[in-house]
């Protein structure tokens, strides 16, 4: 073989060789493939949980794509995740991306949950949310301050125990409870002796009892039945007691204006009373025939006629 053409068979080998080994590179670096095309996804989420580049795209377990970038936000709150997603793979816009891990030690990958698989299916360039990572540093971190919380709790617990035992469970309290458990059973003793007496009485004087229930029976019968004529009474003179009342209102607005009248020296008594002269007069002649009863009272009718003593009677002789 001629010295020339086996080296350039060598070089189209070496050539073809890198060729291929650019592509693989390609394929598993940028997550293209040499076989069929593939659409780009973007991904919000907030967390990617240690999500590596060329990380799977697992679709009901089976791979559809990979991660082929990761991009931080400006303001460090939100990350991008861009997906090759294979052309021949369709992912409705009702799916959910959710960041998983491969066992519990195994590496993370983005999970496509499908739902009800309703059109449209996500094209091209589409930006569609995802649900972060489950973090066990973070659950066993809330784990530690809740059961640090529970500690706490139990302790305190444990303290209102003790306080509740020294206070309410010591010698004197204790004491104090037997004595009222006491009184209360002979208290119960003392009722139960009140019945049975209460019963024998009952018992004994049965018929006074009932004599009695009776007699109240018969007086409430009464109260009823005179209950019932007083309505009745009510009901056929309604017209006379209101014409009675009436008069009696009448009365009494015409008795307000004549003492109206007098206190304010308004007609013949209103002047009369509010006249000095003539209450001068009355209060003399007041006077006056309280003179004259009292001497009528101490020298008799005849003295008050005619001003002369009357005639002694001559005594009369014993016999």
């Amino acid at each position: 073989m001629d010295k020339s053409r086996l080296e350039i068979k060598v070089g189209l080998f070496v050539f073809i060789g890198l060729v291929l080994l650019a592509a693989l590179m390609i394929m598993f670096s940028k997550g293209a493939s040499l076989f069929h095309g593939t659409y780009d996804l973007r991904l919000r989420t907030s967390n990617v949980g240690g999500l590596k580049l060329r990380a799977g795209v697992l679709l009901a377990g089976v791979q559809v794509g990979t991660v082929s970038a990761i991009q931080l936000a400006d303001d460090g709150k939100s990350v991008t995740i861009l997906l090759k997603i294979y052309s021949r793979n369709k992912i409705y816009h009702d799916a959910r991306f959710v960041i998983e891990q491969a066992g519990f030690l195994g590496d993370p990958y983005v999970s496509v949950v499908p739902t009800s698989n309703a059109p449209p299916v996500l094209a091209n360039g589409d930006e569609v949310n995802c649900q972060e990572p489950f973090n066990l540093q973070e659950v066993a971190r809330s784990t530690s301050g809740f059961i640090k919380r529970i500690e706490d709790t139990a302790r305190k617990l444990d303290d209102s125990v003790t306080d509740l035992r020294r206070v309410v469970l010591n010698e004197q309290a204790l004491t104090n409870f037997s004595m009222a458990v006491n009184n209360m059973r002979t208290f119960s003793e003392q009722a139960l002796g009140t019945v049975g007496d209460i019963n024998a009485m009952v018992a004994t004087n049965r018929d006074q009892v009932g004599l009695a229930v009776s007699n109240i029976v018969f007086f409430s019968q009464e109260l009823i039945s005179l209950s019932g004529s007083a309505r009745s009474l009510m009901a056929t003179n309604s017209t006379d007691i209101t014409a009675a009342v009436k008069n009696i209102e009448t009365s009494t607005e015409i008795l307000k204006s004549l003492m109206g009248d007098i206190q304010n020296g308004k007609g013949i008594a209103g002047t009369m009373l509010q006249n000095q002269q003539f209450s001068t007069n009355v209060e003399t002649i007041a006077n006056n025939l309280a003179v004259a009863s009292s001497n009528l009272n101490r020298f008799g009718m005849w003295h008050f006629l005619f001003h002369k003593e009357p005639t002694p009677k001559p005594p009369k002789s014993g016999k």
